[in-house]
């Protein structure tokens, strides 16, 4: 039947281009109003929040569908964790539309807030198992594009695996460990006879295990490595008794409200020997062509920090955790901001 649905003061991240671009493929003729931030201060300029009206001839069921997927991905406003359910619920109330959306790796990366693996998960999902490579705003992951030509996860995993050995450490568990890109490194060190990788999504797990071919693997390799579910800012007592614990660019996914519970959990409670950390050096990103002042270089940072910030930091956790630090830097060096990654190796005193 011929439907209208008016959405009130709806934020739109990309404008009126995005909303035409999730809205006019489904068959939907889009008429949007735009606000200004004051209506007595034209100088303020517009706000990002519109008047849209959708009209078109639907099912009542669809046009909510289409509402209750699309709007989350305007205005970002989940106020809750996101995990594997709502994969199940972007599939189910996608279901017969979504498959054919041009802009399908936009939505499911801003439904499911920019998580990368749950994205992926979503998409293969759709698309019967083919392999993509999902992404915020359904392009090429910037922070990797930033970082390709300086070969710059390559040197980044070899400085952890070099640290690795300088401790001599048999036993290391992989804090935030993802697809299983570092695990995988780390069971090429032969000296290691326990290795874990510990992620909070079970989806990111579920690919570690396809990448690592845990099925496959002969058994004397499979008994020294494991995959465990679990969360980094939560006293786990899994993780006690580990030579050395690696964060490898995951701290600054961390909300800044809740790195007191991270420090707490890793130096406090699991007091590995070693706890190597590696994190961007915000200075640096002053070098990367189209990067605006202050701008990160990955949507899902809550933060990046400076070489006096991390130093500050890490000599914070060796006066409250009896731990020493050494700061080491990874790859190229500018004269003025460093090098574009920091690595803290903290070892406890």
């Amino acid at each position: 039947m011929p439907l209208a649905a008016v959405i009130h003061c709806l934020p739109s991240r990309g404008g009126e281009a995005v909303l035409r671009r999730l809205f006019e493929p489904l068959g939907y003729e889009v008429s949007v109003e735009s606000h200004p931030l004051d209506t007595q201060f034209d100088a303020w300029g517009m706000s990002p929040y519109f008047t849209v009206t959708i009209s078109g001839t639907k099912r009542l069921r669809d046009l909510l569908r289409h509402l209750y997927v699309l709007i989350p991905v305007l205005d970002s406003k989940k106020h809750y964790w996101v995990g594997d359910d709502e994969v199940e619920k972007l599939l189910r109330h996608g279901e017969d539309w979504l498959e054919s959306h041009p802009e399908k790796e936009l939505i499911a990366s801003r439904y499911l807030k920019r998580r990368r693996s749950l994205a992926r998960a979503a998409l293969e999902r759709l698309t019967d198992g083919e392999e993509v490579a999902a992404s915020p705003d359904g392009q090429p992951d910037r922070e990797q594009t930033l970082e390709a030509p300086l070969r710059l996860n390559d040197r980044r995993t070899a400085a952890i695996i070099a640290a690795v050995k300088s401790i001599n450490a048999r036993a290391v568990v992989d804090l935030g460990c993802g697809e299983g890109k570092l695990a995988r490194e780390l069971l090429r060190v032969r000296t290691l006879t326990k290795i874990v990788g510990v992620d909070v999504s079970s989806v990111a797990l579920e690919f570690a295990e396809r990448r690592l071919r845990l099925q496959e693997m002969p058994q004397n390799q499979r008994r020294r490595i494991d995959l465990m579910n679990g969360s980094l800012t939560y006293r786990d007592a899994r993780l006690h008794g580990f030579d050395a614990a690696v964060a490898a660019e995951v701290i600054e996914h961390i909300d800044p409200d809740r790195i007191g519970a991270f420090e707490r959990s890793v130096f406090e409670f699991a007091k590995p020997g070693a706890v190597i950390i590696t994190t961007p050096n915000a200075e640096y990103n002053a070098t990367f062509e189209n990067m605006r002042p202050g701008e990160m270089r990955h949507p899902d940072h809550r933060f990046e920090w400076t070489r006096a910030e991390f130093a500050a930091w890490s000599a914070a956790i060796c006066q409250r955790y009896g731990y020493d630090v050494e700061h080491q830097e990874v790859g190229d060096m500018h004269p003025e901001f460093g090098t574009p990654t920091q690595m803290a190796v903290f070892r406890r005193a």
